[in-house]
């Protein structure tokens, strides 16, 4: 049972939502802005605020296992640091294939300096709009096989589509994906009405 204090904080997030999203297809020349209004309350009324993403790869085990599992995850329509945070585990554009995406755990954002362990590599800063994404596998070696900032460098922060928040392995394991603590509050009404475990099954590939 969903408390009434989740729902509106639930309808405060998809609010703000779509109103993100209807100005950005208005600054793209996507809608004129008579229908700014009307697209903000159909996507209020109709829309949702997360979806189902199929992941498969060692990259992010534990959190993740490499057999595959159906991710929940939460839209962001403008990825900033006001709405994805370090620690986060992200969907983003593939850097090397714009085709896919992958899933990483973001680890530092702009303004970051980033040292290696290797005393060949020059220390920098990270600059505006871009971040540094991790696999959670620490098994791997870094620069041959996790498939992360430290193979292809820093992301741009608009090549995230999302955060993970619910991720669903097998029919009787799954559970939320830990991510920010701001991050997680963020998601919890959202994940509180719009986690539906059956879907998720529903999804699963064999």
């Amino acid at each position: 049972m969903v408390s009434l204090s989740t729902w509106f904080r639930y309808i405060a997030h998809k609010l703000e939502y779509s109103v993100s999203l209807s100005y950005k297809s208005y600054t793209m020349g996507q809608i004129t802005n008579r229908e700014v209004g009307d697209r903000i309350w159909k996507n209020v009324f109709h829309g949702k605020l997360t979806y189902l993403h199929w992941n498969r790869g060692e990259e992010m085990a534990p959190t993740i296992t490499g057999q595959g599992g159906t991710l929940l995850v939460r839209k962001l329509p403008t990825p900033d640091p006001t709405r994805v945070f370090v620690g986060d585990v992200v969907v983003l554009k593939d850097p090397e294939n714009s085709d896919s995406h992958l899933v990483r755990r973001l680890a530092a954002i702009e303004g970051y300096e980033m040292a290696s362990t290797d005393e060949n590599d020059t220390p920098f800063v990270l600059e505006k709009d871009q971040c540094w994404v991790v696999s959670d596998n620490d098994t791997l070696k870094a620069k041959q096989e996790a498939r992360d900032s430290r193979t292809f460098g820093p992301v741009p922060m608009t090549g995230i589509v999302g955060r993970v928040v619910y991720a669903l392995r097998t029919a009787v394991d799954h559970g939320p994906v830990p991510n920010s603590r701001l991050g997680m509050q963020k998601d919890s009404p959202v994940l509180a009405v719009e986690l539906d475990i059956d879907e998720m099954a529903k999804n699963q590939k064999a």
